[in-house]
């Protein structure tokens, strides 16, 4: 049931009782952190939507029933607004959560923002070619981003396959034109533990690839390789992309509220959040691929823009 429009989900609970999505989680990402030191700064989502493209969303789990929540819904496939899942589609209702969620006291990373829910695949471990549809959900991006405020894209789907490097489909372009439009766009590495490539399309140039560190100790594991722009601390990579997705949107609000000078980190605002958030964070070296990869630590790189920028005014 919806709640009143006027009503804060987070104001129906007491403030000792608002707990985090995945707290061990949190805690190693600086999430827990980050909250209570800017928690009068930064509004952790709000006025920005996420995008996620899996595979369908079930529009009656209560995380999606919140008023303002849903800002809106789209079918890539049928070319409609029935975001629902078909079998065996079955990832997309919950994947949003750990980004999302703002639900009897249990927060997201982001836990203000709202959400675009677009079906473009039949099932988020892709079974065949699905870039058409893929490539349509993300042009539906793009053609609603301004109206919609979409900052983030989660695109959750893989096909769990090693790729030593990006492979030509269809979704190149869609891809080229939402970086260049400054909106982030990031998918998972895969959880096969495979160490000699990535899956599609987190391999691909214009999107970035998020692999996974495992709780409680600074160690790459699932799926890496060249490719994995940024490790995040999650017992599965689809975890670790929704966490990074949300992340951007807070370190955008961060640079848009301190006027940091972003266009030093990059030529998009995309290569420049992935920049700071790899020059902040734990340097990690992995045996295993013998390469060296950055895990996410959001509350230092909001640190690091908050300390570079003019004073900010709570």
């Amino acid at each position: 049931m919806n709640l009143p429009e006027d009503i804060d989900p987070q104001a129906l609970c007491p403030a000792d009782s608002i707990t985090p999505y995945d707290a061990e989680s949190f805690a190693q990402i600086g999430v827990t952190e980050a909250w209570q030191k800017y928690d009068h700064v930064l509004h952790w989502g709000e006025g920005q939507c996420l995008a996620i493209l899996d595979d369908g969303c079930d529009l009656s789990d209560p995380v999606w029933q919140v008023a303002h929540k849903v800002a809106a819904t789209w079918n890539s496939i049928d070319g409609n607004e029935d975001c629902a899942p078909v079998p065996p589609g079955y990832h997309g209702t919950t994947v949003g959560h750990p980004s999302s969620m703002n639900l009897n006291g249990t927060r997201g990373l982001a836990y203000r923002n709202c959400v675009a829910q677009v079906r473009c695949a039949t099932i988020v471990h892709l079974r065949q070619d699905e870039s058409p549809s893929i490539a349509a959900g993300l042009r539906w991006v793009a053609n609603n981003a301004r109206r919609l405020k979409i900052t983030a894209v989660n695109l959750s789907v893989l096909d769990d396959t090693e790729h030593k490097k990006p492979v030509p489909t269809a979704i190149d372009a869609e891809l080229e034109t939402l970086r260049q439009m400054h909106i982030w766009v990031s998918a998972p590495a895969g959880n096969n533990e495979h160490t000699e490539g990535i899956s599609w399309p987190a391999c691909q140039e214009y999107c970035i690839g998020i692999g996974a560190t495992r709780l409680g100790r600074h160690e790459a594991y699932l799926d890496r390789y060249h490719g994995t722009d940024l490790l995040v601390c999650a017992t599965a990579t689809s975890s670790s992309n929704a966490y990074a997705a949300a992340s951007a949107q807070v370190l955008h609000e961060a640079i848009e509220k301190s006027d940091y000078p972003w266009r030093k980190d990059g030529t998009t605002l995309p290569d420049a959040m992935l920049a700071i958030f790899q020059r902040t964070g734990v340097e990690i070296h992995d045996d295993a691929t013998r390469l060296k990869f950055r895990e996410l630590n959001l509350l230092a790189a909001l640190d690091e823009v908050f300390a570079t920028a003019p004073a900010v005014e709570n």
